[in-house]
């Protein structure tokens, strides 16, 4: 994990302390902000280190395959078992299994994983036998599990269980001094990766315009805006003197602006989408079959973000920016997972 900024040297500190520890862990932060990476930081600073360290997308995989995917299955115990499956958790006996996307999975299999992480106990899907596992559950999500708790779409004594401590990994735009380090930290991978011999930096415009840009996808999108920057310029004896923040410009006719000049021209118009995400929502049209809740839930993410961060996450004047009341905007908020301290410091 590569920065040296005060938001993510607490964080590691955080994680670190955590390592020698063996509880289950929670880590939180949006998309893109590293919470696979700190999962193996906590697995290979703990005496864990040399046993099997797993990884599963709860969200990636149907909730009618994740049970076995996570627990096993015996032959015949649904149509195409055809034989027996040894599940993740099985595999990782002595170890650390990471449970990514979290609060998507099914309240049946979280009284299941709630059984495991009490007794490390279960049986295989159409089995009989008890199964001893000695595993360390560290579980992500960007989502709000007290909300949804609260909701009844997530157990309450689940979330106890798993919440022997939460770390919360910073957003990029919180850390905008790494930005430097982690642009220069990829551009010198995919300069290999082109076969280039040498990486020439980035020009001051290029950097103003990384550091001007949001990043609502975090590092993951900086990754992919550096990659695609360093391909398009294609001299490699040249420092990067153009970021391609938003590939679609060319066909929709806009162009990536300064932060500065989005903020300025976004308090006279909220109907005009600035950031590259929000040019997605607005300009493309997304094909079926599509999940729409989802869609919707990362629209309204989006724009809450570009609302606060445009008013210094002063909510009341966030509030109005989206012709909200102080009420609602406190509920998105909660509901997005947002640190409310960075907002209440603020208002």
């Amino acid at each position: 994990m590569i920065g040296q900024s005060p938001a993510l040297s607490a964080a590691l500190d955080h994680l670190s302390a955590l390592a020698s520890i063996d509880r289950p862990v929670l880590v939180l932060g949006e998309r893109g902000t590293g919470k696979e990476l700190a999962a193996e930081r906590l697995h290979f600073l703990s005496p864990r280190w040399s046993n099997a360290f797993l990884k599963v997308n709860c969200g990636a995989i149907a909730e009618t395959l994740l049970e076995s995917e996570l627990f096993g299955h015996e032959a015949g115990a649904f149509t195409g078992a055809t034989r027996q499956h040894i599940g993740r958790f099985e595999r990782a006996d002595g170890g650390t299994l990471f449970l990514d996307e979290l609060g998507t999975m099914s309240l049946q299999l979280q009284e299941k994983l709630l059984r495991l992480i009490e007794y490390g106990e279960f049986e295989r899907v159409g089995g009989q036998k008890t199964i001893q596992v000695d595993v360390r559950v560290i579980a992500a999500t960007n989502a709000n599990l007290p909300a949804m708790a609260d909701r009844g779409n997530f157990r309450w004594d689940l979330l106890d269980r798993l919440t022997f401590d939460v770390v919360r990994l910073p957003a990029l735009r919180e850390r905008p001094e790494d930005i430097d380090e982690l642009a220069n930290h990829f551009a010198m991978k995919f300069t290999s990766e082109l076969g280039w011999d040498v990486f020439s930096g980035f020009s001051d415009t290029a950097l103003e315009s990384l550091k001007g840009h949001p990043w609502p996808g975090n590092i993951r999108e900086l990754k992919n805006v550096v990659e695609r920057s360093l391909y398009r310029w294609g001299a490699q004896a040249e420092p990067v003197g153009v970021v391609v923040i938003n590939p679609f410009s060319e066909f929709t006719g806009t162009q990536p602006q300064p932060q500065s000049q989005l903020q300025s021209e976004s308090q006279h118009n909220f109907d005009t989408p600035t950031t590259y995400t929000e040019q997605l929502h607005e300009q493309i049209s997304p094909s079926l079959p599509i999940d729409l809740r989802r869609w919707l839930h990362n629209a309204e993410n989006d724009w809450l973000t570009r609302a606060l961060t445009e008013n210094n996450f002063n909510q009341k004047l966030a509030a109005q920016a989206l012709a909200l009341s102080y009420d609602q905007i406190r509920n998105l908020v909660k509901k997005h997972g947002i640190n409310p301290k960075l907002s209440r410091s603020k208002d």
